[in-house]
Parts: C-alpha cells; sequence; structure tokens
C-alpha cells in the first residue's frame, strides 16, 4: 500500500553530501502496525519526514497505493490521507483544543471530540476549551496532536515516539488505542518507539541504523536479542550495547 523504492536523503555538507537515508526500501501494508526503533541519530525520524514530504528525496521514489507521490507536497499527502504526529508539536496560540480537533476531523460532534481526548488519557472537561499555548506541557500537547491525528480518517498515520512525555496511565491507553485503531481501520500505522510496550504491538519491527535498513524483524526477535540488566528498557544505548 504505501511503498518506498531505494529512497535517499541527503544533506550538505559542504564540499560534500552527507547521507541521512541510503537506499532504503519498504512494503508496508493497510491494516498493519510497524515500529521503527534504533539507536539515536540512525535515521528514525528522518525517515518518517520522507514519507510525509517534509524532506525531499536525493533519490528513489514513494508510492502510495500505487500511485508516485515522490513530488507530492506536504499538503498534498495530508489531503491523499497520510498524517503525522511529530515528536516535538508546535504551540498554537488563540486556538482552542476544541477548534483545533474539529479541524482535523472535519467536523463539531461534541461526543467524538470529548472521545478523543479520552483515549490520549486526558480529560475532555478539562482540556476541551483550553488554548494551546504555553501553559500546556510538552507531553499535554503531544497527546492533543495525537488525538488530532486519531481524528483523521488516514491512510497511513505515523507517530514520531507517542510515549514521550506522557504519564503511565496515559500510556496504556494510547497502546490500547493504537490496537483499536488497527483492528477497526485499514490504517497503515508507523511508530517511532523504544519501548516494549509498543514494540509489542507490531506485526513487523524495523531496525534504522546509520541510515539503513539493519534488519526487518518481529518483536518477540528482537526483544529476545536484546541483552542488558532492565528487560523492560528498549533505549537508544541499550541497541548500541547490542
Amino acid at each position: 500500500m504505501l511503498e518506498l523504492k531505494n529512497i535517499c536523503v541527503a544533506a550538505d555538507g559542504g564540499e560534500h553530501e552527507i547521507d541521512i537515508l541510503a537506499d532504503i526500501s519498504l512494503d508496508l501494508q493497510e491494516k498493519k502496525i510497524y515500529v521503527v526503533t534504533g539507536p539515536n541519530g540512525g535515521g528514525k525520524t528522518s525517515l518518517a519526514k520522507a514519507i510525509m514530504g517534509i524532506y525531499p528525496l536525493s533519490g528513489g521514489a514513494i508510492y502510495l497505493d500505487g500511485e508516485d507521490i515522490t513530488y507530492k507536497s506536504i499538503t498534498d499527502r495530508a489531503n491523499m490521507g497520510l498524517g503525522y504526529a511529530f515528536q516535538a508539536p508546535t504551540r498554537f496560540k488563540g486556538l482552542k483544543v476544541r477548534d483545533f480537533l474539529a479541524i482535523a476531523a472535519r467536523e463539531k460532534d461534541e461526543k467524538k471530540l470529548y472521545s478523543l481526548l479520552v483515549d490520549v488519557g486526558l480529560c475532555a472537561q478539562d482540556y476541551i476549551d483550553r488554548e494551546l499555548n504555553a501553559s500546556f506541557s510538552g507531553g499535554e500537547l503531544k497527546r492533543v496532536e495525537i488525538a488530532s491525528i486519531l481524528a483523521r480518517d488516514l491512510r497511513v498515520a505515523l507517530f514520531d515516539e507517542p510515549e514521550a512525555g506522557i504519564d503511565l496511565w496515559s500510556f496504556q491507553r494510547l497502546t490500547e488505542t493504537f490496537r483499536r485503531l488497527n483492528e477497526t481501520s485499514d490504517t497503515t500505522i508507523i511508530i517511532i518507539s523504544h519501548q516494549e510496550r509498543i514494540l509489542r504491538l507490531a506485526d513487523e519491527v524495523i531496525l534504522i541504523a546509520n541510515g539503513k535498513i539493519a534488519e526487518i524483524t518481529s518483536p518477540d526477535k528482537i526483544l529476545g536479542d536484546l541483552d542488558f540488566s532492565d528487560p523492560d528498557c528498549i533505549c537508544p544505548n541499550c541497541f548500541e550495547r547490542r
């Protein structure tokens, strides 16, 4: 459904270009969850941004449902059903949570807007009329952005470390929401994460290091391969000590 063919992303390094992603090919199917993991600086977020069109390709091509979207704009890709929840969301001074979610959902159904906030572990009554300004913590802001992604009927939903800044109870609600989204829609879900609970949601785990795919495997395989003292810790340093 989403096909990446030998994609490359490069940055200007002065005299020479620096490869950020090199020759990555993936065939991602609908109604599946893919978790992208690996060491910091390995290219995980760059891959998500390349799919969304934020980073232009220096080589290769991207296809959605057989259509070449390599040169499509971010807006075009969003209109085609691609959505991206950033690792560090943007604040919108003057915009209330209610209006932000209504724009994403393209409707103002009060019950649905409340439900979206509950799904990400926020009390709807406390948050629905708050302004998305500096009064929000990073974790609160992130949960509202994830709710806006869940509000849309997406073909591909990208989540960049959705667990960051989120308390344990809300994190549990979020994993349940990802599972329910997978069960009730045909959306292809791509999650960048190091967390064991999210890794265990995956149909396939994609390990990226040094801008390349190091391995595509199962959650059990990758968790079994990691050797560290705390079995619940899935962090970049643990990957580097493999």
